[in-house]
């Protein structure tokens, strides 16, 4: 059997964990994305699903960065 092997970087999520974070603070880190927002756990998960999809058969050795434009 063949073997795909990729990875994602999730971006600022908003996970249990960031609900203890002040507001401005969350602000700040969603001014920091093109989308001006912070991801929703829902979106990191479809991402996870397209990789291991047949859509992605021919995907492998990418690293998938989902993180609201981030770094652009």
């Amino acid at each position: 059997a063949q073997v795909r092997v990729n990875a994602i970087s999730p971006g600022y999520t908003m996970t249990d964990i960031l609900k203890t974070v002040p507001q401005d603070l969350l602000d700040k880190f969603a001014a920091q994305t093109m989308l001006g927002r912070l991801a929703q756990p829902e979106e990191i998960a479809k991402s996870a699903l397209f990789l291991a999809s047949d859509d992605a058969s021919y995907v492998t050795g990418h690293n998938l960065s989902v993180n609201g434009g981030m770094r652009l």
